[in-house]
């Protein structure tokens, strides 16, 4: 295809000539006509609504080459290459380049061929390169992903901050600043530090309503997220982890259980992570694991599930990266596995920061939390985060279609409400929580705070209550956040009715995830009441116990309960599928394994039991990398300490990968190290309590030898002496 010509203006006839689309999408048209007349302009768009098209048109129909600026490279590639298709003369100037392909793209700059020249900020502030702008024919300045230019927003980037500084050595240039994901607080940022608070704003609804949102609890995260793919075989789909470790080990265990997965992060090779990303692009593979960065920019229409394996950082980095399903309007499911430790990790992670910065992230994280266990509506949840107010219930999200229990609140509503009035409505969430619940403290007592009646009036209820009912009337609209006055909460003209006309009102009660496994699941159980078969799990642990007597062991050393659960769940039938049985491994299998699967086998025959073998989760290859080392280790006789500082790994979590080794069936020799640790004679009694004991609980083995007598370190080593000499 030759390169366009692009001298008329005729912007509705270059959007069918060059794009091949009939109209334009929401607010498209006044966003290019905006541009085109030479003023700034702010553009608020949810991901997969067409923002990308705001500044590429205009670029083809002006003199000159307008300049994109962007965050990632995988962006800029990504884009390029699809103008490249359209016959479009673009570039990325970025470190990947050689030489002679830097020297090629300014050389098309500068002669005018090139219309859109995509940069990330570093790029954009060395000297050459700045340089090469001044002297070339700007058209206008793009600043894609805007909302890493604030500190408040999910995806801060201090290289952002200095763009307007850049921008103005080039000249007086109009400039497009565009976010999928800006609260107010982050959009009156985004005008002030680019210097266009004049600029006119194009907000369209945050509201993708192709999108189903789901939060999962976060049990048996592997097999969930297995199961889960299977079910979509077929189609595209992404998997979000926090690490690039944990997004490798992920991408293998789907690898390995048949799903057509790759990776995708910042630490693989350039060229390995190109090729990843097209080969999803072009449906090669059917579903790319990531970290938070992939999908920027990414316009693939069809990817049909996202699902956040571990919880993301902020609330607009959720929506960003579910807004990446369902870009051609049809269905997409969003999906997230979602424990609170996983929020406490994440805190953990940014206590290295600045003040500052850690109480940014500890705010957007507790907002997190707060949608993933809010009863209301997700998607009245997530527009009110951003700004936006729907008047119903969507109907089409987990908290809509299996709604949590109500409880009437009229009284609660009144009382925060007129604990928010007599503080003059100058105080956040936690301030009011606290008046509330009459905590007495030196923020209260200043104030005068405690002298107030509404004072102490909810003590009775916990905190997490109060909470709850604060998050879910700002939903409501009773009252609002002042954004530029550090959230304080205000009185709506909802809420001030409301005090002076108290009604009744339902509210619901949140999620507990703490208490996942008592709550329905969404699979029917097999049998009775219970997740697992529960016939067949009486008849296994029957079982057992018969063979651990035969034996003269303790039952535990030959299955374990949340062994023998999973056996009454997922129905083994052969050595190869009890072995993939958390706990078993092959050699467990081959040693005790026959009668259960005999038994298991006639169960399923007797009752007609359709199964559901697929759910096995087989284990990743490199996930066993660090096992086999430590197993190569011990062999050699190696001192733990040293096998853990080779690994990096604490003493805790060295025992707990040992513990793993031996409880899948491995026989492991650490006589070399408890015999220069523990004498004969307490060796001799905790391996006896071992021996005679109903359970292998550490806890209980504590509780009974006492902890003046043994330490739960030297316990643990005992139990896997113990577990490979007589189970292994």
């Amino acid at each position: 295809m030759e390169l366009l010509e692009l001298a008329e203006t005729d912007v509705k006839g270059k959007l069918k000539e060059i794009f091949g689309f009939d109209n334009f999408r929401g607010t498209q048209e006044q966003i290019i006509n905006n541009i085109l007349s030479g003023k700034n302009t702010f553009v608020i768009m949810p991901t997969g609504a067409g923002k990308s098209l705001c500044y590429q048109l205009p670029a083809l129909v002006q003199e000159g080459c307008a300049i994109v600026i962007s965050p990632l490279i995988a962006l800029m590639k990504n884009q390029v290459d699809n103008l490249n298709a359209f016959g479009i003369n673009a570039h990325f100037l970025n470190s990947t380049l050689t030489k002679g392909e830097i020297t090629k793209v300014k050389s098309d700059v500068t002669s005018g061929k090139t219309k859109l020249l995509y940069l990330a900020p570093e790029s954009l502030s060395k000297e050459e390169n700045l340089t090469f702008l001044q002297n070339s024919n700007i058209s206008f300045v793009a600043v894609d992903e805007a909302h890493c230019i604030s500190e408040w927003g999910h995806d801060f980037r201090p290289e952002y901050r200095k763009i307007k500084t850049i921008i103005g050595m080039m000249g007086n240039l109009p400039v497009i600043a565009l976010t999928a994901t800006a609260t107010p607080k982050v959009q009156v940022d985004i005008q002030r530090n680019l210097q266009m608070e004049e600029a006119d704003i194009f907000k369209s609804s945050f509201n993708r309503k192709n999108l189903y949102y789901e939060i999962v609890p976060k049990l048996d995260a592997k097999k969930q997220l297995i199961t889960y793919v299977r079910k979509h075989k077929g189609q595209s789909g992404i998997v979000y982890c926090l690490s690039r470790k944990k997004v490798e080990e992920i991408a293998e265990l789907l690898k390995v259980n048949g799903v057509k997965a790759l990776p995708y992060h910042a630490g693989l090779d350039p060229h390995v992570r190109m090729n990843n990303q097209d080969a999803f692009l072009n449906d090669s593979a059917a579903v790319i694991v990531a970290t938070i960065a992939f999908g920027m920019g990414i316009d693939k229409p069809d990817v049909r599930f996202v699902i956040h394996y571990d919880a993301p950082k902020s609330l607009e980095g959720y929506y960003q990266e579910t807004g990446r399903a369902g870009r051609d309007g049809l269905e997409g499911n969003c999906v997230m596995l979602y424990s609170y430790d996983d929020i406490i990790k994440l805190e953990k992670f940014n206590k290295d920061k600045s003040v500052t910065e850690r109480d940014n992230a500890r705010q957007l994280l507790h907002e997190m939390a707060a949608y993933a266990e809010s009863p209301v509506c997700r998607r009245r949840h997530l527009l009110h985060y951003f700004g936006e107010t729907l008047d119903k219930d969507c109907g089409f999200c987990d908290n809509c279609m299996k709604p949590k229990e109500k409880f009437e609140a009229k009284d609660d509503i009144l009382l925060v409400l007129e604990a928010v009035k007599k503080t003059d409505q100058r105080f956040g969430i936690e301030h009011i929580i606290d008046v509330v619940r009459g905590k007495e403290n030196d923020y209260a007592e200043s104030y005068g705070h405690m002298d107030l009646e509404v004072f102490g009036e909810g003590e009775d209820q916990s905190e997490e209550h109060w909470n709850s009912v604060l998050r879910q009337i700002l939903v409501l609209g009773f009252i609002d956040k002042d954004v530029d006055n550090n959230n304080a909460l205000k009185l709506t003209a909802k809420g001030t009715a409301f005090i002076s006309k108290p009604e009744a009102v339902q509210l619901s009660k949140d999620h507990d995830y703490s208490n996942a496994e008592t709550e329905p699941d969404d699979k029917e159980p097999t049998a009775g009441s219970k997740a697992y078969d529960e016939p067949l799990f009486n008849s296994l642990k029957a079982l057992r116990k018969k063979l651990a007597k035969e034996k003269d062991l303790p039952p535990y050393v030959i299955f374990q309960d949340p062994s023998v659960e999973e056996m009454a769940t997922t129905y083994p039938m052969s050595m190869e599928a009890l072995s993939h049985i958390n706990g078993v491994g092959m050699s467990k299998a081959i040693k005790f394994g026959k009668p259960f699967i005999e038994l298991i086998k006639k169960h399923v025959e007797d009752n007609d039991i359709v199964t559901a073998q697929d759910v096995v989760v087989k284990s990743a290859v490199n996930k066993s990398k660090i096992k086999i080392f430590i197993i190569q280790q011990i062999d050699r006789k190696v001192p733990l300490e040293e096998i853990g500082e080779a690994k990096d790994l604490t003493a805790d979590d060295l025992l707990s990968e040992i513990e793993s080794i031996c409880f899948s069936g491995t026989k492991l020799n650490l006589d070399y190290y408890i015999e220069d640790i523990l004498d004969e004679e307490k060796q001799e009694l905790i391996y006896d309590y071992f021996m005679k004991a109903e359970t292998d609980s550490i806890g209980d083995a504590v509780a009974k030898l006492g902890e003046e007598f043994v330490s739960v370190e030297d316990l643990r080593l005992m139990r896997i002496k113990f577990l490979s000499e007589v189970a292994n």
